[in-house]
């Protein structure tokens, strides 16, 4: 490939250097923030050697490359251009200013959830094969390193919290030790766990009066909680970033931490995870209530709209529904219905990859189904299954089917942050479920797609 020449292609289709506002690449896209997004030439983008795919997502156009190609793209068209190289962090800034608030809000609850998740993961998949080795064995779980393997396998989901309020204290541009504090009050062993909260008897639950007396609150935790820890750490980073700009700096360190942690502490145990915590549980057992529907109607629904959200930028409001479920049932319900889209798309994308004749769809759609099997869905979408639109269908209607039969079977999974094929690893009480499921929702799609003919000429 001529790297020169192909990144001088990208910048005319894109509107020419005066059109970037950023620029920086992950392992496998270049990244781009634009002034102006309509005089990007998608077509021109699409013919450009070396691109396997394009898209737009939370304010960035993405042009899929692939490993190890994209650098020397990068390096060329920063050269072809005059730009300064910027960083993800700083092309995801520029981009958050183009996007409204319901997207900006969506974008920072992944923000803060994904770097949480391979603690999720670690513990998932613990939990998971002790699960199957106890049921093969049964005789394991008197023994000692399996006891101790089995504290190691839920502590993550025990201190959830904690690790919430780091990352969020991290995303918010609070001190996240600060965070941690936050987290360390809300599930103090001096409160009621909560999950003991449910057999006890109300009138045996310790409370205090607050607020002058005004009214008592119950000395309970809030383990297995999300929303609540969210929103506290949210107030803490803003209580501590107006303190350092008013306290003197010579009492900044006493002042500020202590002022911090006091009132965002109060103000947390008193208002916001009273309330929050109730209203989330509403909204969990709200999708888990639609999730159980009878006959799969629920799962079927959510199976086929999950590609479309991924479309949208909004799928990273599902890691919040993720961990409630683990942290307030042990088990992950939604997983089974992201696999089965997922696998889907992956599928539907195959079907156009062995049925066109088009050289460069081919060697495009290829990769990125399989891509798709393993849980990354972007290069399918974008790339081949959005650009014709019927294979994208395709894809939803098998995710539909595919999370039906994952909803009739009760798949479950022990983590978060896991689909595809990889998903076996965290499944928890069906294997053969959710092997189905995977098989449903890639038989459905192909079919479908393969019968849906597409124009080769877009």
């Amino acid at each position: 490939m001529n790297y020169q020449k192909t990144a001088s292609a990208v910048l005319k289709a894109i509107g020419g250097k005066e059109n970037v506002v950023s620029a920086a690449h992950c392992a496998t896209r270049l990244r781009l923030v634009l002034s102006d997004d309509s005089k990007v030439d998608k077509k021109a983008l699409d013919d450009v050697e070396g691109v396997k795919g394009v898209f737009a997502a939370s304010g960035q156009l993405q042009i899929i490359f692939g490993t190890g190609t994209v650098n020397k793209v990068y390096d060329a068209f920063t050269a072809e251009g005059g730009f300064e190289t910027a960083t993800k962090a700083e092309v995801k800034e520029a981009a958050a200013q183009k996007t409204n608030k319901f997207q900006q809000i969506i974008k920072t609850i992944g923000d803060i959830f994904i770097p949480i998740i391979p603690a999720i993961v670690a513990s998932g998949l613990l939990m998971g094969l002790l699960e199957g080795c106890a049921a093969a064995f049964p005789a394991l779980a008197d023994n000692g390193t399996y006891q101790l393997i089995h504290l190691f396998s839920n502590a993550a989901f025990v201190f959830l919290p904690i690790l919430i309020a780091i990352s969020a204290a991290k995303t918010f541009g609070g001190n996240m030790f600060l965070g941690a504090v936050i987290g360390m009050i809300m599930i103090h062993p001096d409160l009621i766990n909560a999950w003991n909260v449910a057999s006890m008897d109300a009138s045996k639950i310790p409370q205090v009066a607050v607020w002058f007396g005004l009214y008592k609150i119950n000395l309970v935790g809030y383990q297995g909680h999300v929303i609540p820890v969210i929103i506290a750490v949210w107030l803490m980073s803003f209580i501590e970033k107006k303190l350092h700009n008013v306290v003197p700096e010579m009492i900044d360190l006493f002042v500020t931490p202590l002022v911090t942690v006091l009132v965002t502490g109060y103000v947390t145990m008193t208002i916001i995870a009273p309330i929050f915590s109730t209203l989330e549980s509403m909204a969990l057992n709200g999708v888990q209530w639609l999730i159980a529907i009878p006959f799969g109607i629920g799962a079927f629904i959510m199976g086929g709209f999950y590609a479309p959200t991924v479309v949208l930028g909004i799928h990273h409001m599902y890691n919040v529904i993720e961990a409630g479920m683990i942290a307030a049932k042990g088990v992950n319900t939604w997983m089974p219905i992201a696999s089965a889209a997922n696998v889907a798309q992956g599928a539907a994308c195959l079907a156009v990859a062995l049925r066109t004749k088009n050289a460069k769809i081919k060697e495009l759609a290829l990769p990125a189904s399989l891509s798709g099997f393993l849980g990354i869905t972007e290069p399918a979408i974008f790339g081949v299954n959005l650009r014709y639109m019927r294979p994208f269908i395709a894809g939803c209607i098998g995710g539909a089917c595919g999370a039906l039969v994952s909803s009739i079977m009760n798949v479950g999974a022990t983590a978060y942050g896991i689909t595809g094929l990889f998903g076996f690893l965290i499944t928890t009480n069906c294997a053969f479920g959710y092997l189905l499921t995977i098989v449903v929702a890639f038989a459905v799609a192909f079919a479908t797609s393969w019968f849906l003919k597409i124009d080769e000429s877009l």
